[in-house]
């Protein structure tokens, strides 16, 4: 009876030292729970002060890296030097600014100085100024940039007139020079079956007229019709040119076609240049014959006159008239103008002046009318119109 009574005994005594493990492994597994949680949480915080630090490190640098050009407040120090200052009244420095109003100032060089300019304080009553103004200065000198000066414009050579005679033959080769891009004085012979029509298209296309007035030559050819000879009187020589003006006109002046002849003889050249004055038109000499008599009696009936320089197209090839264009060119440059007269029958004419006209205007040369030259109209800039 007692080996029984031991046994269950042993067994008792096993449990309740198996029952006093369990509560000890359950204490050390909350510990170490909880251990871990808490090294969770040291690392969380640490990671969020290192993230604080980092953002206020990057605001720093970019609050010191802020250019110069900033309002006052997004550069302003936490601590500035002048704040502490003991006695504003008496460390008060010169002022350094211009003695002119004060709007202007020193122009910023980017050296981030612009944290030492208010050194005057608040004793004034005025705030201090933290960054220099830029009003007034160009943008490209508070960049560091020299800008480069406009060019100056070209220096005036002198006034071309392109007269382009015997219109009124042949329509179609006067269109070219209709759509000529600069001035032209056009001159159109009378008596012909296209002489009106040609007056009309040339003003409509806003060129000036001139009357081609035929005059007798010395060799004898035949100028065409409407044509003035030597031994002619008075009345006659007006009432052909009366004639020829009804056709073409109005006109702003004429011009002899021809006429080497009767511009040697002062008689019939008086009546001309009379005519011309009572109509208030110009008059060009073309200059036929080197012998002319106009000038002389112009200058004696106080009439302005106008004379041809140079032939344009006396040889018909391209590079002959450029030549002669050229030549033009010297002449205006020297004496201020020059008159240079071509023909509507010269197949390359109008597009040859066409293509000069852009370098012309380039190098200085102005284009005008033989009015307009007459008259020695300028505009404000010194050229003519």
């Amino acid at each position: 009876m007692k080996k029984s009574t031991k046994k269950p005994a042993a067994r008792r005594k096993k449990q309740r030292s198996k029952g006093r493990r369990k509560p000890v492994f359950k204490d050390g597994l909350t510990a170490a729970l909880t251990a871990g949680l808490l090294i969770c949480a040291a690392l969380v915080i640490s990671v969020a002060v290192i993230i604080i630090h980092r953002v206020q490190s990057i605001d720093t640098i970019s609050a010191r890296e802020a250019p110069s050009e900033t309002p006052p407040e997004s550069v302003r120090d936490p601590a500035p030097p002048v704040q502490n200052i003991p006695d504003p009244p008496a460390a008060k420095p010169p002022e350094k600014a211009p003695s002119g109003g004060g709007t202007s100032s020193p122009v910023n060089t980017g050296t981030g100085t612009a944290e030492k300019a208010p050194a005057s304080g608040p004793s004034g009553g005025s705030p201090p100024q933290t960054v220099p103004s830029a009003q007034g200065v160009p943008a490209s000198q508070s960049r560091g940039i020299t800008e480069r000066p406009p060019e100056p414009p070209p220096k005036r050579k002198g006034t071309v007139v392109f007269v382009i005679d015997d219109a009124g033959n042949n329509l179609r080769e006067l269109d070219p020079f209709l759509t000529f891009s600069g001035p032209l004085t056009i001159a159109v012979l009378p008596g012909l079956p296209h002489s009106a029509e040609a007056a009309r298209r040339i003003r409509a296309a806003g060129k000036e007229v001139f009357l081609h007035q035929p005059m007798e030559a010395i060799g004898g050819q035949n100028p065409g019709p409407g044509a003035l000879y030597s031994g002619m009187e008075e009345a006659e020589i007006r009432a052909i040119i009366e004639r020829n003006l009804e056709e073409v006109g109005p006109v702003a002046g004429m011009n002899n076609h021809q006429g080497s002849k009767i511009t040697m003889d002062e008689k019939a050249m008086e009546t001309v240049l009379s005519v011309c004055r009572e109509h208030g038109i110009y008059f060009l000499d073309s200059r036929t014959t080197a012998d002319t008599v106009v000038p002389r009696v112009a200058g004696r009936m106080g009439v302005k006159i106008g004379e041809r320089d140079v032939f344009v197209d006396n040889i018909q090839e391209r590079a002959a008239m450029i030549r002669f264009i050229q030549d033009g060119l010297n002449k205006a440059e020297k004496k201020g103008s020059a008159v240079m007269i071509g023909h509507t029958w010269s197949a390359e004419l109008a597009e040859t002046l066409e293509e000069l006209y852009p370098e012309l205007v380039e190098q200085g040369y102005s284009l005008s009318t033989i009015s307009r030259l007459m008259m020695g109209n300028f505009d404000d800039e010194g050229s003519w119109y």
